[in-house]
């Protein structure tokens, strides 16, 4: 639409400033008056619920197209692993062994971004959940390398405030776990998975379902630390009793550093979506 047709009507914004000063009358106090895009009571209504899943999808595709972003570097992982200079304050010692994990996430993600200062950070966009540990790590390496990264967070019941590494411009808030998790694999030329909790396992069982269906195209997907993630998942047992298949174990690769990452990345050759599963209806 063109901008002299935009002009024809009224702004919505300038409306929203008329309404707010209007003569103080029984009428214009009743919440009934306000315009329904500045009334966050009737916002938040259930039956709104529908108009609050696709806001929360639009704003940050909006906010990314007009970055200009294209494809991200998508790092999962634990909000509890220290940073080695805080190891000894974990409270277990794997959490302190996993420490190390905290320098490859923050080396891998300053390699990632400085690839992707090269395209005018279009692509290979550094994007994280937005909180501390391995997450911290991812956009603390974006901001070693002078560049930018996307936080997504979301409301948690003791959620803290989002990693001071984050760019501010690209820090989202979610109330929908569905559409956060839309919003991470949207745009992913790769996902990388470091050691963590129910989330991390989450996300990590989510994404590899939606390739293995043929419902997002497959994707570099590496594995930080394949002792841990051999110790917490017997993905042989899931082949041998057929309810994978041997050719899902295809669908991961297990890294332990950024360089060995970054090298699997940069190696990789697409191929096309999987195709349906025997007996399954599309």
């Amino acid at each position: 639409m063109s901008d002299d047709r935009h002009s024809r009507f009224p702004d919505a914004r300038a409306d929203r400033s008329r309404a707010e000063h209007v003569p103080v009358t029984p009428q214009t106090q009743s919440p009934v008056y306000q315009l329904a895009f500045a009334d966050e009571g009737f916002l938040c209504r259930e039956e709104l619920r529908p108009v609050r899943l696709q806001l929360e999808l639009l704003k940050p595709q909006l906010m990314l197209d007009e970055k200009g972003v294209e494809s991200t570097v998508v790092m999962f992982g634990g909000a509890r692993i220290p940073a080695p200079r805080d190891k000894d304050k974990a409270r277990t010692q794997t959490l302190a062994d996993l420490s190390h994990f905290y320098d490859e996430a923050r080396s891998f993600a300053q390699k990632m971004t400085e690839k992707s200062k090269a395209t005018g950070g279009r692509r290979h966009v550094v994007a994280t959940g937005g909180g501390p540990g391995v997450m911290e790590a991812g956009n603390r390496g974006a901001v070693d390398a002078g560049g930018e990264s996307i936080g997504l967070n979301i409301v948690l019941p003791h959620e803290q405030a989002p990693n001071e590494y984050v760019t501010p411009e690209l820090c989202f808030n979610f109330h929908y776990f569905a559409i956060r998790k839309m919003h991470f694999l949207m745009r992913a030329e790769a996902i990388c998975v470091f050691p963590g909790g129910f989330g991390t396992l989450d996300e990590l069982f989510e994404a590899l379902t939606l390739i293995q269906t043929g419902r997002m195209e497959p994707v570099p997907f590496l594995l930080f630390g394949r002792s841990f993630w051999e110790k917490i998942i017997n993905w042989e047992a899931l082949a041998d009793a057929g309810t994978i298949s041997e050719q899902d174990l295809d669908l991961f690769k297990f890294v332990e550093s950024a360089d060995e990452a970054i090298a699997v990345i940069d190696a990789w050759n697409p191929v096309p979506a999987r195709q349906n599963l025997p007996g399954r209806e599309r």
